[in-house]
């Protein structure tokens, strides 16, 4: 699906965040640099994390407590889309499909 140039790429400018801290507290090693980087080479469209997106985790169920996973879902809501993760709680939200 990622080969395929008809699909639409994204990334939340919450991932982006996200990866920001954990480089910064030394849990991930990938800096500002090899971000940029992989957002390129992966052909990756940003999406930015509006007011409308913040207000959708009002209604989100509190299956996951992290915020940048609320966040992320919360956009992927608000903007009908799906999302591309391991992460298997993400599953338990039914209003949006998951990918992987």
């Amino acid at each position: 699906m990622i080969d395929d140039p008809e699909t639409i790429r994204l990334i939340s400018s919450v991932s982006i965040i996200e990866i920001a801290v954990k480089y910064a507290i030394g849990k991930l090693d990938m800096d500002e640099g090899a971000v940029r980087e992989a957002i390129r080479d992966l052909r990756l469209t940003e999406l930015p994390f509006e007011p409308r997106h913040a207000f959708k985790i009002f209604s989100l169920p509190l299956h996951h407590r992290d915020p940048f996973d609320r966040m992320i879902l919360a956009t992927a809501v608000a903007e009908k889309l799906p999302i591309v993760t391991g992460d298997r709680i993400f599953r338990r939200y039914s209003e949006i499909k998951v990918i992987w």
